[in-house]
């Protein structure tokens, strides 16, 4: 499971410290190409190299997109603290908390918004901004779990979606490979946050 470090968007210890990489007891049959073993205790362990992967992937891909067309959603409140640094640092729409119906489909809202890209904390908590997504058209990247159900998702990024540290860690690595890509920030720059400033207490 251990890769070299260089090839990583960071230290291996910090993803493992943060959990990014433990699952639940429960697995569905699309995340058990991204479970690296089964722990005693029942719990499913996520290979690490591909959570970078993925997590490198979702940055690319958010990359191709300005801010303002980009829109992140969390219901649960541990994604909350880490959207809003993400939107200070980067200006990226989001929405914390529960999910407005209708912002995508219908015109007559005046919180009606066009993005062309939506990324979800949990693709369960967070099924009405996938429902609506899908049908208007726009993809989604979804943080998924090893319970999560992956149909009609465009990427996957696998990790621990439920815990504080996992989901603030990984919203400071888009944040900053996103910044890199526009540069916004060159890549030998320090971050200006620090992974604590986008994690829940």
């Amino acid at each position: 499971m251990a890769e070299n470090d260089e090839t990583l968007l960071i230290d291996s210890n910090e993803y493992l410290k943060s959990g990014i990489h433990i699952g639940t007891k429960f697995k569905t049959k699309y995340m058990a190409q991204f479970i690296y073993k089964t722990r005693p205790d029942g719990l499913s362990v996520l290979n690490l190299q591909k959570i970078d992967q993925r997590i490198k992937i979702a940055a690319q891909f958010l990359s191709q997109y300005e801010p303002e067309d980009i829109l992140i959603c969390s219901r649960r409140e541990n994604g909350w603290k880490a959207l809003k640094k993400l939107h200070e640092l980067t200006g990226m729409n989001i929405i914390k908390g529960r999910y407005p119906p209708g912002i995508l489909t219908n015109p007559n809202l005046n919180t009606f918004t066009q993005p062309k890209i939506i990324l979800v904390c949990d693709p369960w908590t967070d099924k009405n901004a996938v429902g609506d997504a899908i049908r208007v058209g726009v993809p989604v990247i979804a943080l998924c779990d090893t319970n999560n159900q992956s149909n009609k998702l465009d990427l996957v990024v696998p990790c621990n979606n439920k815990g504080k540290k996992s989901v603030g860690l990984f919203f400071y690595l888009i944040a900053r490979e996103y910044m890199i890509s526009k540069s916004i920030i060159k890549a030998s720059d320090k971050m200006p946050a620090e992974i604590d400033d986008f994690t829940e207490e």
